[in-house]
């Protein structure tokens, strides 16, 4: 199964184009279930206006994902009379979709993790704080750390450190790639957004 990421950013786009961003976002959500495939937002971050994103972050699991995305990934040009700005005589808004393949992007290996056990602090009476059951993760590359104290069992606390270091990993990484794209995209010209891989017209 494939995993991939989707990035539609606004750039330094005005309003117009964050609520574009939040539009197309609906629009591949829409496609990705009606074709089978599993899709989540990992984030979302709310332009000025309501309604509007300065971009949006989604998860695609499901086999044949390079189709789906072919059309998508690249430029969108979207047409349409500016809802905010009446007699605003522009109508071209433009946004940016970006994909990373997650097992190409996401290089994670629990060889990177060193564990160390630890009294649990908390609930849990005084047995849960006699014995060194908790157990803290840190990923060495990249400084980021779990601790995990559910269990009484230090083998289970092990288990799910390693899986939250592990999905804590996945999201600092995605924000990485993220903030890269979204700078390539703030340095495009108005040439390059006028490459549209996909047009779209709306009547408001």
């Amino acid at each position: 199964m494939e995993q991939i990421i989707i990035q539609i950013s606004s750039g330094r786009g005005p309003a117009e184009c964050c609520r574009v961003v939040a539009r197309v976002q609906e629009l591949i959500i829409k496609q990705a279930r009606a074709a089978d495939i599993s899709i989540q937002v990992l984030e979302n971050i709310k332009g000025d206006i309501n309604g509007t994103l300065l971009s949006a972050t989604l998860l695609a699991k499901g086999q044949h994902l390079s189709a789906f995305l072919k059309e998508w990934e690249g430029t969108v040009q979207w047409i349409a009379q500016s809802p905010y700005r009446k007699f605003h005589k522009r109508k071209n808004w433009f946004v940016g979709v970006s994909v990373f393949d997650v097992k190409k992007q996401l290089q994670w290996n629990p060889k990177d993790v060193t564990l160390e056990t630890c009294r649990a602090a908390g609930p849990g009476g005084q047995h849960v704080n006699k014995v060194e059951t908790a157990v803290r993760g840190t990923h060495r590359p990249s400084g980021l750390q779990v601790l995990a104290m559910d269990s009484r069992s230090q083998l289970q606390n092990k288990q799910l450190c390693l899986e939250r270091l592990e999905a804590k990993f996945m999201a600092w990484q995605t924000g990485v790639l993220v903030s890269q794209q979204q700078d390539q995209w703030q340095e495009h010209n108005e040439l390059e957004r006028g490459l549209a891989v996909k047009v779209i017209k709306e009547r408001l």
